[in-house]
């Protein structure tokens, strides 16, 4: 305790400045949800990344042209780490701050090799939809791609961010808010193309066909 004499505070490993052994529990909490909150970050970006990579390598051989352009991408990019802002306040589930939980890279991984793939079924379909059935020209390609891109990196983290169905463990405000602050207007200022209304849907049934099924699968890619 800091009312200790200066050898035992010298010797300590810790010292309470407060006279309560409570701090020392909730010190524990705090550190993992911390923890916890890591792991949706390390989830949300590794298995992201993944699925990005799995799908522009056969892209490309395919698309005639750059499917974003340079400004493009480092707005999804920007949109993408806004909506992560919010993580470090987000709540965490009671059985996360139950349990003690030890750093796996193994567990990291088999998430990022389910969910990953996944992303990329879902990026494929969106690349053939508007090439093959609309014949989308290059900017209504990349406007369908961005949204579709957008709607799926950043809904995820309402599925991935807990064990539970989504509406039974809300989000915190800050989280919440990030991430509407990125699906805004703000996303749609760089001269994308208008695209038919019918493609636009397709896009948003794409979209939450994928969080439908990244939330059947989250269950067993979440070690």
């Amino acid at each position: 305790m800091e009312n200790a004499t200066d050898v035992a505070r010298a010797a300590a490993d810790i010292v309470l400045l407060a006279p309560d052994l409570g701090v020392i529990a909730d010190g524990v909490a705090e550190g993992r949800r911390t923890y916890a909150n890591i792991m949706k970050y390390l989830r949300m970006g590794t298995s992201s990344s993944f699925g990005n990579m799995l799908s522009m390598a056969p892209a490309s051989l395919v698309i005639p042209f750059l499917p974003m352009t340079a400004i493009q991408i480092l707005l999804n990019n920007l949109l993408y780490d806004l909506s992560d802002t919010g993580i470090p306040f987000d709540a965490v589930d009671q059985d996360d701050l139950a349990a003690q939980h030890n750093w796996s890279m193994s567990a990291i991984m088999r998430f990022t090799g389910i969910m990953g793939p996944l992303s990329s079924v879902f990026d494929l379909a969106t690349f053939g939809l508007p090439l093959f059935v609309y014949r989308a020209a290059a900017d209504e390609f990349r406007t369908a791609w961005f949204v579709e891109s957008i709607l799926t990196q950043i809904l995820v983290i309402f599925v991935i961010r807990t064990r539970l169905q989504p509406w039974q463990s809300r989000p915190h405000r800050a989280l919440a808010a990030a991430l509407f602050l990125a699906l805004g207007p703000l996303g749609l200022v760089f001269g994308f193309a208008p695209v038919p209304q019918s493609l636009l849907l397709c896009v948003v049934g794409l979209a939450t066909a994928y969080l439908v099924l990244a939330q059947m699968l989250q269950r067993w890619a979440i070690a």
